[in-house]
């Protein structure tokens, strides 16, 4: 077998990492900061994923508001997303195995400099070549953009290339981009909304990669 002519890029929320905890704090944190009492855990979870201005604003925050609560959010997020994140099941194996038959990337909704920094925090930054975040684009997923970036950035095509995610947003960037997605159900998507809309499902980045790998052999 030829080795790295698969691509394969990665989500991080509900991907690689739990980062709930330190999100909800930091939530919390921002409306904290702005006189402001924050929402239950329940109305921010499903929508982890969605970039964060967008969240807030579905939050009931105005929108001439929105910057403030983003930027006290970042403060208290860049404290404690270290501390407060932690790898998925099988999310070291996935990103060692992978890169020992793949080239790899990251696409991410959260803002890339603290992406960066969790990866290697995690001491997984290295095998990624490139990992664009949500300053990094002006439209992010589920539009195309923020994949093909990536691709363009590593200099490949989209014919061997796979996006690993557990959200619908994901699964139709990758679409729209040209590659094939590959849906994990340990994340923050539903299931069947996930089925609906993609053929590949596992229950672990783990599962998804080692199922590629297989297909790669083919």
């Amino acid at each position: 077998m030829k080795r790295r002519e698969t691509v394969i890029l990665f989500d991080l929320d509900g991907t690689l990492i739990d980062s709930t905890e330190a999100i909800l704090e930091s939530f919390s944190a921002a409306y904290g900061d702005l006189g402001a009492e924050a929402p239950d855990a329940g109305a921010i979870v499903p929508m982890i994923g969605i970039p964060l201005g967008e969240m807030f604003e579905r939050l009931g925050v105005k929108r001439t508001l929105v910057a403030r609560y983003v930027a006290a959010y970042k403060r208290r997020y860049r404290e404690i997303s270290r501390q407060k994140t932690v790898l998925l099941p099988g999310a070291r194996e996935a990103v060692e195995e992978a890169a020992e038959f793949a080239r790899l990337g990251v696409v991410t909704t959260k803002t890339g400099r603290y992406s960066i920094e969790l990866m290697e925090h995690f001491g997984l930054m290295s095998h990624f070549e490139v990992l664009v975040g949500s300053e990094d684009v002006k439209r992010h997923k589920p539009h195309p953009e923020p994949v093909l970036k990536a691709l363009d950035a590593m200099g490949v095509s989209t014919s061997a290339a796979w996006m690993i995610g557990d959200t619908l947003m994901d699964i139709r960037a990758a679409h729209a981009a040209g590659i094939r997605p590959y849906a994990l159900t340990c994340g923050y998507g539903r299931k069947e909304a996930l089925e609906a809309e993609c053929k590949h499902l596992a229950p672990d980045a783990k599962t998804a990669v080692v199922n590629i790998r297989s297909e790669s052999l083919l």
